[in-house]
């Protein structure tokens, strides 16, 4: 089972469960990712969506800048890796 790395987060909303994310890689809607802080995993879950600009997409690309909700509390500056 491979992994890379796809983005960091920039910031995270609380309120909302929202991790804004700069992604490296590109990610779509039902792949998997992990968030990794300082060496340390964080936790994995799938991607249930992805918003660009408060639009729904199904996937975005490298250079973009995402919100996804996540599951649990995500730290800024955590790394976001693509588990294949």
């Amino acid at each position: 089972m491979g992994q890379f790395k796809v983005g960091k987060i920039t910031h995270y909303y609380d309120k909302i469960g929202v991790a804004v994310v700069e992604l490296s890689g590109d990610l779509a809607v039902g792949e998997k990712i992990k968030f990794v802080r300082g060496g340390e995993d964080l936790f994995e879950q799938p991607i249930e969506s992805i918003q660009v600009e408060h639009e729904q997409k199904q996937s975005a690309s490298k250079g973009e800048t995402v919100g996804l909700k996540v599951i649990q509390e995500a730290k800024e500056g955590a790394d976001v890796y693509k588990i294949q």
